[in-house]
């Protein structure tokens, strides 16, 4: 992701938003800089930020999430 689409979120956004930005590709050092130096607080995350955020939070998700992405806890010996 680059630093014209960080640019185009965050006109599109109101002084009072905070922003999250997910991007399966990642984001350009470019990128990265347009979210520092924004007015709004933005926040980027790749897909993996993405899964770590779900998984460390299941147990608090809605219903109609669990059900678009069903998980189950799998134990493995030490």
């Amino acid at each position: 992701m680059g630093s014209q689409q960080i640019r185009s979120f965050i006109g599109g956004r109101h002084k009072d938003d905070r922003g999250l930005y997910v991007s399966t590709g990642g984001f350009t050092k470019d990128a990265r800089y347009e979210a520092d130096r924004s007015t709004i607080p933005l926040t980027l995350w790749t897909l993996d930020d993405l899964v770590r955020a779900l998984i460390e939070n299941y147990e608090q998700v809605d219903i109609e999430t669990k059900l678009l992405v069903p998980l189950k806890k799998t134990f493995l010996p030490a």
